[in-house]
């Protein structure tokens, strides 16, 4: 018997039943790529961010302090040899938008048809972790850029520079009492205490859990597990382990940064800084963009975003360096 009628299928790609068959295919793979990028991206909640909607820089105002001083009866506070009047110093920092950050893969549909496997998951892992690891180096260079850099408002605190010599980068103790020396540092430059971060390698990051038993230890108040392989305070600094924490000499020119990651890091071991220390302008968050092209038969994917990253207060930013 001959079949007059042919079957409608639901096709799970399709927004409610009409359009493009892959329309929902593609956001997830975009989705995919956003997922990624956050579960690796470390330094992104760690500091200040700003988004734009046009321009090429953004100004982050910096104010200086004021002081008080107790009044003799009869004086004026307005004329100015009396002493008593605030001059409140006044600065900026422009933080730039590099240029446009793009991770783009092609799939071919031939190829696509006769793999026996998914690729458009992995990847859209690796867009993901392409622009993460990007904008995670280039946040944490800048950080430790700034714990070398001047006071931004003239009179006041600059950045913090630890150098303790070789045996900070072996031994646990001496790496944990450099962590609670730039705590103080902090603290002597009024420096607020919340959202204060340690960014170090996995390797001294272990090297903290294996050897330092105090920093675990919860009878001395410490706080973690030897058996998980935790650090997770030391002075009140929670500690973040991250591979994108220079150790080399990155002083090399980078064609499309245009607020300057470049510095010698060659005896980086860490950097302790609060939320502060600096920021991001953003103009085009992380996007995925997606199109079939009929000439070369097959999908082009482009991840993509515009941002820059600056200091902003330097005074909350210190190294850990292995010079002596």
């Amino acid at each position: 018997m001959a079949v007059t009628n042919n079957a409608a299928p639901s096709r799970i790609g399709q927004v409610n039943a009409s359009g493009d068959a892959k329309t929902l295919f593609l956001k997830v793979f975009a989705g995919e790529v956003l997922a990624t990028f956050a579960e690796v991206n470390v330094m992104m909640p760690l500091h200040r961010v700003r988004t734009i909607k046009s321009g090429k820089s953004a100004s982050f105002p910096a104010v200086g302090t004021a002081t008080a001083a107790y009044h003799t009866p009869g004086e004026s506070l307005i004329e100015g040899d009396n002493g008593y009047l605030n001059q409140v110093k006044h600065n900026e920092r422009l933080i730039h938008i590099d240029d446009l950050l793009v991770a783009p893969v092609f799939v071919s549909n031939l190829d696509e048809a006769m793999n026996h496997y998914d690729v458009r998951g992995e990847y859209s892992t690796q867009m993901g972790r392409a622009l993460s690891n990007t904008a995670d180096k280039n946040l944490i260079q800048k950080v430790l850029m700034a714990a070398r850099e001047a006071a931004t408002i003239t009179g006041g605190n600059g950045g913090s520079k630890l150098s303790k010599g070789a045996t900070v980068a072996t031994t646990a103790t001496v790496l944990a009492a450099a962590i609670f020396e730039a705590a103080q540092t902090l603290d002597e430059k009024d420096v607020p205490e919340e959202d204060r971060y340690c960014v170090l390698l996995p390797k001294y990051y272990y090297l903290l859990a294996q050897e330092s038993t105090k920093v675990i230890n919860r009878d001395v108040s410490g706080a973690g597990s030897y058996a998980d392989g935790e650090v997770l305070r030391i002075a009140g600094v929670k500690l973040v382990k991250s591979n994108h924490v220079p150790s080399t000499d990155l002083s090399a020119a980078v064609t499309g940064d245009n607020n300057d990651y470049t510095a010698d890091f060659s005896d980086t071991v860490a950097t302790v800084f609060q939320k502060s220390a600096v920021g991001t302008t953003k103009l085009l968050d992380l996007a995925v963009e997606s199109a079939y092209q009929i000439e070369r038969q097959g999908w082009l994917f482009v991840g993509k975003y515009a941002m820059g990253h600056g200091t902003l207060r330097p005074e909350s930013a210190v190294e850990i360096s292995k010079a002596s």
